[in-house]
């Protein structure tokens, strides 16, 4: 990844420019600290899912930038806080197992660390808050940090109060969470002498938790960055709790999918997008919005967010994969020569069906649903629409073999219309 943007004077700069600023302490004080001597920081991240998504991206890659500037950073996984759970708007969280949150602990940990470099003077550090809170007896947390806390500001909250005023109610221990992220940041301000937490914006109550407990025991003024939530243009958000969360494990959001994700961006949004989610300059950006402005058609600063996101995220390999599977796909390539995976989750991406070895090309039009019927598929291939892994399919007696990498087939009608075959 490049270094800091050098038409910036200040990573605070860049970083209000690409719009990761939704709400922050003092900005002025704030423009000062990044601009002087390196700093300790830290953003958390709770196991409660197997993998971080698109959402947690944004952190991942705040971080990144800051340290990129200089600055030192530390990735919370939040070992106790994931057996806790932060306060949803609706309704309580299933607690998982303890098993279960060490486990997920383990994966975001590698996840982590793909984003942060480990070497020099600035290197970062992964902590665990189940490390200071384990020790922690009841009567203890009471005495030390529960004291600091005052009940009528806990409550206006805006995740606490939406609960409150919800059927659902709210539990003590999910009321505790605030408490709970408040003492990692005064642990790690303690510790490591860290003077900011960075977050989204939805955890302000949460960032803000932990400052006023470090100005009330410490004496001192820290510092919070609310990040903006990833909406799509017409207010439509991205998330685990929406149930269309983007993953970045491979395995629950395979890097085709992805690519596909960034690659649809709509025109609305790309900009927005290339700030926040890539390293590109800001000449650079300001070059792609000048295109899609002008030549929207070329879909260029789609194809550059697709890229660039996705090589981020799964790595360069992974990415050019994808690219030919989707060139080829679409006639610009050879179908026989894809990796067999990126195929395989290609298809997935499609309308598809699992057929036996031999099945007729036309109940394999009707299964994969791209005909209705088959009459209509016969009539389909009498006209000549109908190609299988790239051959025009010349009458009705042919068979699908899934010839292709992996065991499958690939079926067009028409010139776009695309589905895959899993035979077996």
């Amino acid at each position: 990844m490049p270094a800091i943007d050098p038409s910036f004077e200040n990573v605070w700069d860049e970083i209000v420019w690409r719009g990761l600023v939704h709400v922050s302490t003092d900005q002025e004080a704030l423009r000062a600290l990044l601009a002087g001597d390196p700093i300790t920081y830290y953003c958390g991240f709770d196991p409660t899912a197997p993998s971080l998504h698109l959402g947690h991206l944004v952190q991942l890659l705040t971080m990144r930038r800051l340290q990129l500037a200089g600055h030192r950073p530390l990735g919370l996984v939040g070992g106790s806080t994931g057996l806790i759970g932060d306060p949803r708007p609706t309704a309580e969280r299933t607690l998982n197992t303890p098993e279960t949150v060490a486990e997920w602990v383990g994966r975001l940990r590698g996840q982590v660390q793909q984003y942060l470099s480990f070497e020099g003077d600035n290197a970062a550090r992964l902590v665990n808050n189940l490390d200071w809170t384990a020790p922690l007896s009841a009567i203890d947390f009471l005495r030390e940090i529960g004291k600091h806390y005052r009940v009528g500001t806990m409550i206006k909250k805006d995740a606490v109060s939406a609960r409150l005023n919800s059927e659902a109610g709210i539990s003590y221990t999910e009321f505790s969470y605030q408490i709970l992220q408040g003492l990692d940041f005064l642990e790690l301000y303690r510790q490591y002498g860290c003077v900011l937490q960075t977050g989204g914006s939805d955890q302000w109550g949460n960032l803000t938790s932990g400052t006023d407990l470090i100005h009330r025991v410490e004496g001192v003024s820290v510092h919070a960055i609310g990040t903006p939530l990833i909406t799509n243009s017409d207010g439509t958000k991205f998330g685990k709790s929406e149930g269309n969360a983007i993953w970045i494990d491979a395995d629950m959001t395979s890097p085709y999918a992805f690519y596909q994700f960034w690659l649809n961006t709509d025109d609305a949004d790309v900009i927005e997008r290339l700030k926040v989610f890539t390293f590109l300059t800001r000449d650079e950006i300001v070059e792609y919005e000048r295109l899609v402005a002008e030549e929207p058609f070329r879909r260029a600063a789609q194809k550059r967010l697709a890229l660039e996101v996705n090589t981020i995220v799964h790595g360069a390999d992974a990415t050019a994969a994808v690219i030919a599977a989707s060139e080829a796909l679409f006639g610009q390539g050879d179908l026989a020569a894809l990796d067999a995976t990126t195929l395989r989750h290609a298809l997935e991406e499609l309308p598809n069906a699992s057929v036996a070895s031999g099945t007729n090309v036309v109940q394999a039009l009707v299964d994969t649903g791209l005909v209705s019927s088959l009459s209509e598929a016969r009539r389909a291939i009498a006209q000549g629409g109908v190609s299988l892994d790239g051959v025009k399919v010349e009458d009705d007696t042919a068979t699908v073999s899934g010839s292709l990498p992996g065991g499958v087939s690939v079926l067009r009608r028409g010139k776009k219309t695309l589905a895959g075959v899993f035979v077996g």
